[in-house]
């Protein structure tokens, strides 16, 4: 933290030389923290946030495991320590597996991509002539029961969340939602139509998007003016007064924005509605 060339050497003497440490960390926390330069070991005491403790580890560089932290709370300190394994595991699989089917998407002039976790054993039938009708045909689907299993728990999807936001996604978002395997039965309805039952599976989803703004384009409109090249002066003049004709004869549209904005003394009578 405070030798040169350190990994971590972000803190810097005042003009006096000293170090001003541990600000906004509550003298409780950091007596506790203490203990660590004497014994290697931080014994938590009752009534110390867990959460407060690992923030205070992370900013002295002191590793937050098991082997570091001795606690009462074990469910407090699992639930750290979880954390950071979900962290870890989720980088290992966007990159083994969900990049890959992003990067085919953004192949495919695509600009957002929404994947279903299906288990290895799950199975896809559709009709051909009746897919089911929600538009799941674009959906990609990834057959992994390990990513199956870890987006069960609402944390490891909170936790996936933040990393895709550290990555520089947009408009996340993780749940879990039905999707069609295969039809159940065929239903004949009135005049002969038929309507395909399928049956539905809960399995987890993660949408997201590289764009800003999804669904916007952020290029300029211009509107297209038909022009014409001119030969002479002559035919310029003549073309200056057609459009102050034009002009004359069609005043420009008047927003209802502009109306409503408007002074309502610059108001015309007509805009007035009873």
């Amino acid at each position: 933290m405070f030798g040169p060339g350190r990994e971590y050497n972000f803190t810097r003497p005042n003009e006096k030389g000293e170090y001003v440490i541990a600000e906004g960390i509550s003298a409780t926390v950091f007596r506790t923290v203490l203990d660590y330069y004497k014994t290697g070991i931080i014994n938590c005491p009752d009534g110390i946030s867990i959460p407060d403790l690992r923030d205070t580890c992370d900013y002295l560089c002191i590793n937050f495991d098991f082997n570091t932290i001795r606690c009462q709370d074990l469910s407090a300190l699992l639930h750290e320590l979880s954390n950071d394994g979900a962290h870890k595991q989720f980088d290992h699989y966007l990159e083994e597996l969900i990049l890959p089917i992003m990067v085919g998407c953004a192949k495919k002039g695509e600009r957002e991509c929404h994947i279903v976790v299906l288990t290895d054993e799950d199975s896809v039938d559709w009709d051909e002539d009746h897919p089911p009708p929600m538009g799941e045909e674009y959906s990609q689907i990834l057959y992994s029961s390990k990513l199956y299993r870890f987006f069960k728990y609402i944390e490891n999807r909170d936790v996936a969340k933040t990393v895709l936001k550290e990555r520089g996604l947009k408009n996340i978002r993780i749940g879990i939602e039905g999707y069609p395997t295969c039809k159940e039965k065929i239903k004949r309805r009135p005049g002969g139509r038929s309507e395909v039952i399928y049956n539905y599976v809960q399995r987890p989803f993660i949408q997201m998007s590289w764009e800003k703004e999804e669904g916007k384009s952020r290029h300029v409109d211009f509107q297209c003016v038909r022009s014409k090249s001119l030969t002479n002066l002559v035919a310029a003049g003549e073309d200056v007064l057609e459009d102050q004709e034009i002009i004359m004869h069609h005043p420009p549209q008047v927003d209802e924005l502009d109306r409503l904005n408007a002074p309502l003394s610059q108001m015309a009578p007509n805009d007035f509605q009873d």
